[in-house]
């Protein structure tokens, strides 16, 4: 059933509504679901404006991410009203969000003190160096440029404001969602600081086994506890909307993005797998009630925990810094498209990269390699090459960085995935998703609503109690129709792709050095296994 026709049914049929707010790294949008169907009703998306105040540095405004919800809201409420559709039908608010971001704020003016420090941003790397070679474990991935702890404490040590306001017991932290949810329950004027498990499991300051922040970890970066957010479930009312067309509406689930497409896509039992492909691209396989660590650098993270009284589900993550960002980088950086759409077309037209191989490290290597002084190469080069050979091989680029977390998890966990679940922006691109089933040897299964980060944000507060209009029992979710993509070329063809791919990251490895510099106090990084993120 379309939109169009939705509309045409009476507004009793339709039952309860539910909404969700997805601020990515891109982009942020409203979505609103019928919580019986899980069909999408309607939506508005709006751009975010990125800024690189240096190399490495990669920054949002705090401001334009609230004012963009408060747009998508009023945008979506339009058009569901000209589609005949009653928004006080809409029972409940979920929240889902770009993970790891950092924001601090002055609880007494409401106004954020610094710009919001996005998950890509590069700027510790010199202040990561020296715990990571002291540690005595030298765990590559213990301590990284990508988590929280690092930017907060660098906003704590840089920004004047941001020093003053803690001295002064008037300062905030939290990722986006602890930020949008505080502005959208009150701000100064009594909003609830908050967040949950999933998004709290990405800052490095939080012990994933007692579900709290860790003592342990905060004295470590010398964080005072005191400007932590309230850690709550992924479903359960936080508080109401306080202004805006949808004022006194409860916000009742909150998620990380990549938890979020999880749930969506009802990846709820052991071993269930999915991959999202936006700014970056992350795989995350669901490994139940017990955490389990990894031995070939993937992340160890909390999955979800849909109520107050539910049990937390964990997962396994493989995280690529950079899949969707290197099609933005090839239209804004090089112009060599002026649409994302183009890519695609571009690519196909060749058909090949030529042997040419991109190697996207913009922000270092993440998982399996955890490698913040890898950079971007682009290798075998000839004077054929032109920039159709350059789109496919950015294409196979985000493939090929797929493979390799793809192959750490069938490692970790001993029972190879047989078929991949994959959602995001990206998988509109027919031809990439062709790629990925040719270079994984595995079959790609793409549903056929692409918008599974919100709807799994949508059906945790669906879900919550006291709103409890969308049921969460098996036998109760929709069945997902779906494409699929069959590999069609031969696994040799296939391999030794990959092994080219291989040589080329390690042409990027350790191209940026940087010289230790000492944190003065002594520190080593025995707690850091409190974290789960080894």
């Amino acid at each position: 059933m379309n939109s169009r026709m939705a509309a045409s049914s009476s507004r009793v049929m339709l039952g309860p509504l539910v909404a969700a707010i997805d601020q990515g790294t891109s982009s942020t949008r409203f979505l609103v679901f019928n919580a019986k169907t899980a069909e999408l009703l309607s939506h508005h998306q709006v751009e975010i404006n990125q800024s690189f105040p240096k190399e490495g540095w990669v920054e949002e405004d705090p401001k334009e991410i609230l004012q963009s919800v408060y747009e998508c809201m009023e945008r979506t409420c339009e058009k569901l009203t000209q589609l005949n559709v009653d928004i006080s039908n809409i029972k409940a608010i979920g929240v889902t969000n770009q993970r790891e971001t950092t924001l601090v704020w002055d609880k007494e003016t409401g106004e954020a003190l610094y710009n919001a420090i996005v998950w890509l941003d590069l700027r510790t790397q010199s202040t990561v160096e020296h715990p990571r070679q002291m540690c005595p474990r030298n765990n590559p991935n213990s301590l990284n440029t990508y988590f929280s702890a690092v930017k907060l404490r660098w906003l704590m040590d840089n920004v004047d404001e941001v020093a003053e306001a803690v001295l002064t017991h008037r300062a905030m932290f939290g990722t986006v969602d602890s930020w949008l949810i505080w502005c959208l329950t009150g701000g100064k004027s009594g909003g609830v600081h908050c967040t949950d498990v999933t998004n709290a499991s990405r800052t490095m300051l939080f012990n994933i086994h007692t579900l709290d922040w860790d003592p342990e970890l905060c004295k470590y970066f010398d964080i005072p506890m005191e400007i932590l957010p309230k850690v709550r479930s992924s479903s359960e009312i936080y508080g109401l909307m306080k202004s805006g067309c949808l004022s006194g509406i409860p916000i009742s689930g909150c998620l990380g993005d990549q938890s979020a497409a999880l749930v969506g896509q009802m990846c709820f039992q052991e071993g269930q797998a999915k991959n999202t492909y936006g700014t970056g691209c992350f795989l995350l396989r669901n490994t139940g009630a017990k955490p389990v660590m990894s031995e070939h650098g993937l992340l160890t993270t909390v999955a979800y925990k849909l109520g107050r009284d539910k049990p937390a589900c964990y997962a396994l993550e493989g995280s690529v810094a950079i899949a969707g960002a290197v099609v933005r980088w090839l239209k804004d950086n090089l112009g060599i498209i002026q649409t994302s759409t183009e890519l695609e077309k571009l690519a196909a037209s060749v058909g090949t990269s030529y042997g040419c191989y991109f190697v996207p490290a913009f922000s270092g290597l993440y998982a399996p390699y955890w490698e913040p002084s890898a950079r971007g190469i682009i290798c075998g080069l000839t004077q054929f090459t032109n920039k159709s050979h350059l789109a496919f091989a950015a294409l196979e680029a985000v493939c090929f960085q797929t493979r390799e977390i793809l192959d750490a998890m069938n490692q970790d966990s001993g029972i190879p995935l047989t078929q991949l679940q994959v959602d995001g922006g990206m998988t509109s691109n027919r031809l990439l998703m062709q790629l990925q089933a040719d270079i994984l040897c595995i079959p790609v299964v793409k549903p056929s609503m692409p918008e599974t980060t919100a709807l799994g944000a949508a059906m945790a507060a669906g879900a919550a109690e006291g709103v409890s209009v969308w049921s969460l029992r098996p036998e109760d979710l929709s069945e997902v129709t779906s494409e699929k993509f069959e590999p069609q070329i031969n696994p040799e063809e296939s391999e030794f792709r990959y092994a080219r791919w291989k040589k080329a990251v390690q042409r990027a490895m350790n191209w940026e050095t940087t010289e230790p510099i000492s944190n003065g106090n002594g520190r080593d990084c025995s707690p850091l296994h409190l974290t789960g993120l080894m």
